[in-house]
């Protein structure tokens, strides 16, 4: 059974007739908002949901073999020897180049597909209760992700919060340009994302929330009144420990197994893009000898 501590969303208190204004009196400006900001991957949904919309993307060809084996190769030298900043912005580059030219709406759509067949399935029931309960009580509750908005917003749709921050790739007449609009949502430009929307919709971080699974998210998490981890991995636990954050743990008894999981999967990926191409010189080994 999942387990949680610490707190959650409180409702609003109820107005009383001494709230009231006073004949003559002007009546007091409306209170601020209050908001809950989630992280998606691993907090919400169990995994990353990139991974899965990559692999849709690469079966309808948006990309080659050879593009899923420079992304493995990337993946295996982080786990090996970290990352940096110069590594990021590469990355970064060749991700845009690859749907350079590509419509918005088909992007959208093979959303959609991965959302209701992948997606909805691998939600932490305990992260949908508490996205609920902060709904129940009133609050805005935003999604914020390094994905591409127009999947947050699709995801934020489908679990009828108020909106999605996420890194806004730049298209014109509907179709990417291969350029990036600002920077990526991660890390401190998620905490600079929540502190802009605030500005925007008036709402008081000091007695807002927000949650997330990564160290990643800490400079988000520390924008608000009410940080919570969920789902955290180990640095962010021991950093919630040292700081005194509550956590709550919507992963049950398979716990030990998940925190392990990325790590995992990250080298069964660099092992499938190698199979995938000694299978495609196999192939091409055959047809040749095959014409002989």
């Amino acid at each position: 059974m999942a387990t949680s501590s610490g707190p959650g969303p409180d409702l609003p208190p109820g107005s009383t007739g001494e709230d009231a204004p006073g004949a003559g009196r002007p009546a007091p400006p409306p209170p601020h908002r209050v908001a809950a900001f989630f992280d998606v991957d691993n907090t919400i949904i169990r995994g990353a949901s990139s991974f899965h919309l990559a692999r849709a993307l690469y079966q309808r060809e948006f990309f080659s073999t050879l593009d899923i084996v420079r992304f493995a190769v990337h993946q295996a030298r982080y786990l090996l020897f970290g990352e940096n900043k110069q590594q990021i912005d590469r990355i970064r580059s060749r991700a845009l180049a690859l749907i350079a030219g590509r419509s918005v709406a088909e992007v959208t759509a093979i959303g959609e597909e991965v959302y209701d067949t992948v997606l909805s399935l691998r939600i932490y029931p305990g992260t949908r209760r508490l996205l609920d309960e902060h709904l129940a009580a009133g609050h805005q509750v935003w999604l914020v992700s390094a994905t591409p908005v127009e999947i947050g917003e699709l995801i934020a749709r489908r679990l009828g919060t108020t909106g999605a921050l996420g890194t806004v790739a730049e298209h014109e007449d509907g179709f990417y340009t291969g350029r990036l609009v600002g920077d990526m949502m991660h890390g401190r430009a998620k905490a600079a994302g929540v502190r802009a929307l605030a500005e925007r919709e008036d709402i008081d971080l000091a007695a807002s929330y927000a949650y997330g699974d990564s160290l990643n998210d800490v400079a988000m998490m520390e924008a608000v009144g009410h940080p919570c981890p969920i789902n955290p991995d180990a640095r962010l636990r021991r950093h919630a420990q040292d700081v005194g954050w509550p956590i709550r743990e919507f992963r049950g008894r398979r716990r030990r197994v998940a925190r392990s999981s990325v790590r995992t999967a990250s080298w069964a990926g660099a092992a499938w893009a190698a199979a995938l191409v000694l299978r495609s010189v196999r192939r091409a080994v055959d047809r040749r000898i095959a014409r002989l």
